[in-house]
């Protein structure tokens, strides 16, 4: 544990291996026979000169100052000294399938825009081109599907009928379905298709799209309590003003500034809506409402941000909630949850998975990822989930949750740079990955992990300046025995174990591990981002959101991941593999919601009266994973189950 993340070192781990190191009872042995590891250790670190406690007790000639600075202190410089030493171990022990110089990978259409291969003329006019031939005509698909759908929900809006009574309606889902199709073929010919800006923007357009038929769906059908959770969204959302966020992702969507951090939570005075939307609940009785309402209903409600939520009002693939086509998935999908879980035995997304099972017949395999672990751990943890995934023969999704994101894409990477078998599990046409969903993603790291490492810094250095004044009050004798006490505690395994897991909420430490990861470009990545509100937050996270406001200095979080954080590529590491994933994110709108969105009954203890009015944990579930499932299923990226397959 000592060695992660990415084998770079802890130094607060370091620190503490040191003290008990130091401090070795040698009673048992001769005077004549005892080591000093003061001087041991000095003459293996040349430079460094190896603190003695002694001097920093009362008494001492630095007792003015911190022992346990001093001995961090020196962690950091013997980190800092095996630095190379740690790279070039990674780079000896991990295969490289590529060099920092070399091209990143793309749609070959680019290649072909930016003259690598030929003009631009020439790729879109030779009819020989299979490729540019399929490109063309997914480009014509969607123009004219987008026009027959503009028309259709023009319809459906002067008409009030449902979409499933509108003959318009028919025309242009037909349209849509043509161009799911043709998009399908380019990625067949080019697994890297879906990095093209036109591609992206139109699988965005789908994702939010099945986003809101999710949630559409739960309403109508009555699932779990999503009709109350609604109701409670709508109810808070109108009383909120919102503050628009640029998303940075290279798409159609419209981009925004983000100008005053303050009026996030400004409230709109309005008592008189606000009784009538607890008099007369919305979602309660959908039958009695339109369709293209409920719609409507749903994008103001559970979309954050001003700009997406305007686009994705105007967008007739939302409109016509368009569904795929019924049948079982060809897929598996293996899960990693959040930094506090039972593993395999966890409840997280329980019944969204069930349902998901008997629909679409998705077999899900949760990886048996421990509490405040490593990311090295988990990662082994994801490969034997992954390993009896691939007993059913099907292609597997990766679906992390916070420090699960972080713990799949150290997966990913270590099996990509590891033996031939290793690489077979990510890259077999078979049994292979071929996509990804982050919900809430901490790979970026959290303002908590820097911040709660000053808060215990500062703690311990407190707490050594409380026990040096204590020293003229107790014999040396049981100062001796607490401070042993103490070393034993932060020598346990259960402290380096909790260290080691805390450090993936670490950007710095997260440094090292995206410096020297391994993605692969073909497989798309889907995010589902959100940004808290005084509607949206459980009273259990109060504190802790207040205390990520104010360390972060910006109110855009979940609790506990800021907005700009959670996303599919590293942000404070550029580089080859960096620009890999940026152009294999996906992207998703934000929601209002908050960051322990996916549980249910693991949070049931907390639960207050005030959550229960907010419906805080009714959060649609199945949001989570259908869209991402349904969305690569539209593009051929999951294919279809043959008519018999295997189970468990």
């Amino acid at each position: 544990e000592l060695g992660t993340p990415g084998s770079q070192g802890v130094p607060r781990a370091l620190t503490s291996a040191l003290m008990a190191f130091i401090e070795m009872d040698q009673s048992s042995f001769k005077p004549a026979h005892r080591i000093d590891i003061h001087n041991l250790l000095e003459s293996w670190l040349p430079g460094l000169k190896i603190p003695r406690r002694d001097d920093y007790l009362a008494g001492g000639r630095w007792a003015r100052q911190s022992y346990y600075d001093a001995i961090f202190g020196v962690s950091v410089s013997i980190l800092d000294l095996a630095e190379v030493y740690s790279g070039l171990k990674l780079r000896i022990q991990r295969v490289r399938h590529s060099n920092e110089s070399d091209p990143v990978p793309g749609p070959k259409e680019e290649s072909f825009l930016t003259g690598v291969e030929t003009s631009s003329d020439e790729f879109h006019n030779n009819a020989n081109s299979k490729l540019a031939t399929s490109i063309n005509a997914a480009k014509e698909k969607i123009a004219t599907a987008d026009d027959l759908g503009k028309s259709a929900v023009f319809e459906l809006k002067s008409s009030g009928k449902p979409s499933k009574e509108c003959a318009s309606c028919a025309s242009a889902i037909s349209a849509y379905k043509k161009a799911f199709a043709a998009c399908a073929q380019v990625l067949s010919l080019d697994k890297n298709a879906f990095q093209a800006h036109w591609f992206k923007s139109f699988f965005r357009r789908n994702y939010d799209a099945l986003m809101v038929k999710s949630v559409y769906d739960n309403v109508i059908e009555d699932v779990d309590n999503v009709r109350i959770w609604m109701d409670a969204l709508r109810r808070g959302s109108s009383l909120r003003s919102t503050v628009p966020v640029c998303d940075g992702l290279e798409s159609n969507y419209p981009r925004s500034i983000l100008d005053d951090l303050d009026k996030v939570f400004s409230p709109i005075s309005s008592t008189q809506g606000e009784n009538s939307f607890i008099t007369n609940p919305f979602f309660a009785c959908p039958e009695k409402q339109k369709e293209q309402d409920i719609v409507d209903a749903i994008i103001a409600a559970l979309f954050y941000d001003p700009s997406e939520r305007e686009f994705i009002a105007n967008d007739p693939l939302v409109r016509l909630l368009i569904p795929n086509d019924p049948g079982n998935y060809n897929f598996t999908i293996i899960t990693a949850m959040g930094v506090i879980t039972e593993g395999k035995k966890g409840r997280e997304l329980e019944k969204a998975v069930e349902r998901l099972k008997k629909k679409r017949g998705v077999v899900t395999v949760r990886a048996d990822t421990g509490t405040a672990r490593s990311v090295d751990y988990n990662a082994n943890k994801i490969e034997e989930a992954v390993e009896q995934a691939v007993k059913l023969g099907r292609p597997y999704g990766l679906v992390g949750y916070s420090q699960g994101c972080a713990n799949e894409f150290n997966f990913e990477s270590l099996m990509l740079s590891g033996t031939p078998d290793q690489q077979k599990l990510l890259i077999s046409s078979e049994t292979g990955l071929i996509c990804r969903q982050l919900l809430f993603s901490a790979a970026n790291g959290s303002v908590h992990g820097p911040a709660g490492e000053a808060k215990a810094h500062q703690l311990i250095t407190m707490s050594e300046d409380f026990f040096k004044y204590q020293q003229g009050y107790f014999s040396r004798a049981f100062i001796s025995s607490t401070l042993n006490i103490i070393n034993d505690i932060l020598d346990s395994a259960a402290f380096q174990k909790f260290m080691g897991g805390a450090q993936s909420f670490f950007p710095d430490a997260l440094k090292a591990f995206w410096r020297e990861a391994q993605h692969m470009s073909h497989i798309p990545t889907c995010v589902l981002r959100g940004v808290l509100e005084q509607h949206t937050t459980p009273e259990s996270l109060e504190m802790i959101s207040n205390l990520l406001s104010k360390q972060s200095g910006s109110r855009l979080h979940d609790s506990q991941v800021h907005v700009y954080d959670a996303v599919g590529h590293p942000i404070y590491v550029k580089n080859r593999n960096g620009r890999i994933l940026k152009n294999c994110d996906m992207g998703g709108a934000i929601q209002r919601t908050h960051h322990w969105s996916p549980l249910s009954e693991e949070v049931e203890y907390v639960k207050t009266n005030k959550d229960v009015q907010q419906a805080s944990f009714d959060c649609a579930k199945d949001r989570h994973i259908f869209p991402f499932c349904d969305v690569n299923a539209r593009f051929g990226i999951i294919g279809y189950a043959p008519g018999n397959e295997k189970t468990f």
